[in-house]
C-alpha cells in the first residue's frame, strides 16, 4: 500500500515503483531471486493486460470517445505504422541493429501503455477531446502492435507486406465484432437478470470482459481489442451497482499492475544493462522527439486538431509495462539478440517514463490546456424489479453546480422524485424548497421509462446549475420537460 501512495503522490506511473521492487528482490538485489522464465512472464503479462484493458474500458466515457473515434483509430493504425518505420530505421542506422531486430524494437515501443495512460491522464485535468483521444488510442493500439511483433519474431521473412496488413485488419475486424457482440449481450443480460447478491455484479462484469478476450482469440481475432470494446460497452450501459463494480475493477487493475511490474523487474538482469544504456537513450530520443510527433501530426492534422493539443498528445505517448511484455515475445521465439532487445526496451521505458509522466501536467498548463468543468456525479442504480423502477443514489461532489439548487429546481421528469437527503449523517425527507449542498447524498426513485432521463437531468444540473436547460445542456434534459 505504501507503494501505491508513493506513486499516486509523486505523479509517476506505478510502473517505476513496482519495477524497482522487482529489481530489488531479484538476482542482483537483496532477495537474490533467480528468475529467467520469459514464457511464464509473457503469459502472466497477457493475463494482466486483459484485466488492465478491461478496467480502462469500464472507465472510458462514450460521450468523450465518440467524437474522437476516427482520430484515435488513425493514431492506433497509421500512427503505429509511422512510428514503427521511423524508429526501426533509426535503430538500424544509428545503433547498428539488423533489420529484423530493428523492426521488432520499432513495433514493441510504438504501443502506448494503457496502464500508464489511464493512471496518469485521469489525474490531469485535460480537455475531454485530448483525454478521450489518448485513452482510446492506448486501448486500440495494443492489438495491431502485438500482431506486428509476433509477425516480426516468427521464423522466416515477411514476404508480402500487403498480406501482413490484410491479416492485421482482418484480426482487428474479428476482434471488434466479437467485443461489441459480447459487450452488448452482457449488458443486456445484466440489466434484465437480477442476480441474487449485489456483490456478484462486479464479478459478472469482469467475467464478461474476459469472455470477450477468449472469444476473440478463439476465432483468430484480436482478443485485446475485443476485451477493450466489450468493457467500454459495459461501462456505458448504466448497469446496476455501478460504483461498486468500478471499485472492484480498479482494485483488480492495481493487483494486475503490481504483479506484472514486479515480475518484469525480476526478469531483468541489472548488471547486463550497462552496455545498452546509450542505444536505449538514442532509440528513445528518436521515438519521443521524431517518431511520435510525426505520427501525431500526420494523423491528426486532417482532423483539424489545434497545434497545442497535438503538442500535448505528442508528449503524452506514455510507455509502460506493455512494451516490456511485448519484448518477451522474441525471447520466447528464440530470435537472435532478443536479450539485447529486452534490455534496450526496458531501459527506454524506465528513462522516458521518468521524464514524461511528471512533466505532463506542467506542459498542459504551459499550453493552457485544462478542463475547468465540475466534478461528475457518482450515480449508483439499484433495480426495483417488481416495481419496474430504480433507486438512484447520488452524491453531490465538491465543485458541482448542483450546490445551491433547490429540490424543486431540479425539474426531474414525471415519474421520478427525490425521496431522501442525507446531510452530515442526518437523513430527512426534502421539500421542494430544500436547498442542496456539497456532500449531500440523495435517494432518487425513478420509474423504468424515465430512469435514463432522470439521470441525464441530474448530470445536466451538476454541470450547469439551475439554468442547465439554457446553458447548452439541453440534450441532457431530454425527456424532462414533462416535469417542469
Amino acid at each position: 500500500m505504501a507503494a501505491v501512495r508513493i506513486s499516486s503522490r509523486s505523479g509517476l506511473p506505478s510502473l517505476l515503483v513496482y519495477l524497482g521492487i522487482g529489481i530489488a528482490i531479484g538476482q542482483d538485489g537483496i532477495g537474490d531471486i533467480q528468475f529467467d522464465n520469459a514464457e511464464l512472464t509473457q503469459v502472466i503479462g497477457y493475463a494482466a493486460l486483459v484485466v488492465i484493458l478491461a478496467e480502462g474500458g469500464l472507465g472510458t466515457k462514450w460521450t468523450e470517445i465518440r467524437p474522437v473515434l476516427p482520430s484515435a483509430a488513425a493514431l492506433a493504425l497509421a500512427g503505429v505504422a509511422v512510428s514503427v518505420g521511423v524508429t526501426a530505421t533509426a535503430a538500424h542506422l544509428l545503433i547498428g541493429l539488423e533489420w529484423r531486430q530493428a523492426l521488432i524494437i520499432g513495433a514493441v515501443v510504438s504501443s502506448t501503455d494503457a496502464a500508464a495512460v489511464f493512471s496518469v491522464l485521469r489525474k490531469v485535468p485535460l480537455p475531454a477531446r485530448v483525454r478521450g483521444t489518448l485513452e482510446a488510442e492506448s486501448g486500440f493500439n495494443d492489438a495491431p502492435v502485438v500482431i506486428l511483433v509476433v509477425a516480426f519474431s516468427t521464423a522466416g521473412p515477411v514476404e508480402h507486406w500487403y498480406v501482413l496488413i490484410g491479416e492485421i485488419l482482418l484480426e482487428l475486424a474479428i476482434g471488434a465484432a466479437v467485443g461489441l457482440a459480447v459487450g452488448w449481450l452482457g449488458a443486456w443480460g445484466l440489466r434484465h437478470v437480477a442476480l441474487p447478491a449485489s456483490g456478484l455484479y462486479p464479478i459478472a462484469v469482469m467475467a464478461i470482459a474476459v469472455t470477450a478476450y477468449a472469444g476473440g482469440a478463439l476465432v483468430h481475432g484480436s482478443g485485446f481489442l475485443a476485451v477493450y470494446l466489450a468493457s467500454m460497452l459495459l461501462g456505458n450501459a448504466k448497469l446496476p451497482h455501478w460504483p461498486a463494480t468500478r471499485g472492484f475493477a480498479e482494485g483488480l487493475g492495481w493487483l494486475a499492475q503490481i504483479g506484472m511490474f514486479v515480475l518484469l523487474g525480476l526478469l531483468v538482469t541489472p548488471h547486463e544493462l550497462a552496455d545498452d544504456i546509450v542505444p536505449a537513450l538514442v532509440v528513445g530520443l528518436v521515438l519521443t522527439m521524431v517518431a511520435r510527433p510525426l505520427s501525431v501530426v500526420l494523423c491528426l492534422t486532417p482532423f483539424r486538431v489545434p497545434w497545442q493539443e497535438q503538442t500535448l498528445m505528442s508528449w503524452a505517448g506514455l510507455r509502460g509495462a506493455v512494451p516490456i511484455i511485448l519484448a518477451t515475445i522474441p525471447m520466447v521465439q528464440g530470435v537472435d539478440g532478443s536479450e539485447r532487445i529486452f534490455n534496450i526496451v526496458f531501459l527506454l521505458v524506465v528513462v522516458y517514463t521518468l521524464v514524461q509522466g511528471p512533466t505532463l501536467p506542467g506542459l498542459a498548463r504551459l499550453l493552457r490546456l485544462g478542463d475547468s468543468g465540475a466534478a461528475d456525479l457518482g450515480v449508483e442504480s439499484a433495480p426495483l424489479e417488481r416495481l419496474r423502477g430504480h433507486l438512484l443514489s447520488v452524491t453531490v461532489p465538491a465543485g458541482s453546480r448542483m450546490h445551491g439548487v433547490e429540490v424543486g429546481e431540479l425539474r426531474l421528469p414525471t415519474g421520478s422524485a427525490v425521496t431522501l437527503v442525507v446531510r452530515d449523517g442526518t437523513s430527512f425527507v426534502p421539500s421542494p424548497e430544500t436547498m442542496l449542498r456539497r456532500g449531500d447524498e440523495l435517494l432518487v426513485v425513478a420509474t423504468d421509462p424515465v430512469r435514463d432521463a432522470a439521470e441525464r437531468r441530474l448530470r445536466a444540473v451538476a454541470r450547469g446549475g439551475k439554468l442547465a436547460g439554457w446553458l447548452g445542456t439541453g440534450r441532457d434534459t431530454e425527456g424532462s420537460q414533462a416535469g417542469r
